[in-house]
């Protein structure tokens, strides 16, 4: 493993508090790596930090392993619960990382000591700075109409030597598959190293799921909302907000209707469970 990949210091952490835990320390198929993680409300979490991600999707991409990557919060945690589609996607994964703060605040007191926040939008914008110049190609897979095409545009404008190769917004609802087929046979043909995926949680995950085969050599990144950030369509939380981890509340603010269940009714619901979790097993 190159240095750009190498494990983060609390790898030992992750794996002596999971060692009975085969899906966390091995893979199979064609996403035959993973990283250290450990498991939140039985969802793999994995042990990194902002530039641990970047090197470590960079040295993917440019060794064309065919990865998938969930960035995690809170929401996504509690759709697990009830969902398998989503749950089998995250035992898939060959990266989990920590949107959020509650997220990174537990791993670390489960001794995952190296954990960071890893937002979606944070990651996207990094990644596109990082592989200026490295003929690293990214294809944007989401949003709705004309959103891709304004991420595009704007990253363009910022980070001049990034590559976009491609874009599309697929149709919201139900796919045929005859069109599923062909939106596939694009990305293929565009050849990037690179796929964001910006749909909502858990779509955009199980769809990463089942075109992980078919997309082969590729980085998948589910990022939600990312592309509505980078478009300009949604605001983003101030950087105090941000570092404060009060970027839940900019968001409810923003979309009361559409997030008030999320932040008001899941976010204390997993706090509950995780109350009547029993202690981690020292080994």
């Amino acid at each position: 493993m190159s240095d750009a990949a190498a494990m983060p210091m609390s790898e030992p952490y992750a794996l002596r508090i999971n060692r009975n835990d085969p899906h966390l320390v091995a893979s199979d198929g064609r996403a035959g790596h993973r990283l250290p993680a450990t498991r939140i409300l039985g969802v793999p979490v994995s042990v990194i930090d902002m530039p641990m991600a970047v090197r470590t999707i960079i040295d993917w991409a440019l060794t064309r392993r065919t990865s998938m990557i969930c960035v995690r919060d809170v929401h996504g945690i509690m759709c697990a619960q009830e969902q398998p589609d989503l749950r089998a996607a995250h035992e898939r994964a060959s990266m989990i990382t920590p949107d959020g703060a509650p997220l990174t605040i537990i791993s670390r007191l489960l001794r995952a000591h190296g954990t960071g926040r890893v937002p979606g939008p944070t990651l996207m914008e990094e990644m596109f700075a990082a592989t200026q110049g490295t003929g690293i190609r990214h294809y944007l897979y989401g949003g709705k109409e004309g959103v891709a095409e304004q991420v595009a545009a704007n990253f363009a404008r910022k980070y001049p030597g990034s590559e976009v190769c491609g874009l599309e917004c697929p149709p919201f609802g139900t796919v045929s598959p005859e069109r599923d087929a062909g939106l596939t046979d694009a990305i293929r043909r565009a050849e990037p190293h690179i796929v964001w995926v910006g749909m909502s949680t858990p779509k955009q995950d199980i769809w990463m799921n089942d075109h992980l085969d078919r997309l082969p050599g590729m980085v998948l990144i589910g990022v939600g909302a990312a592309f509505d950030f980078h478009s300009g369509a949604v605001k983003r939380a101030p950087k105090l907000m941000q570092a404060l981890a009060l970027e839940w509340l900019h968001r409810l603010m923003s979309e009361p209707r559409r997030l008030w269940r999320r932040y008001l009714v899941m976010a204390p619901a997993f706090l509950w469970k995780m109350a009547r979790q029993p202690e981690p097993r020292n080994s």
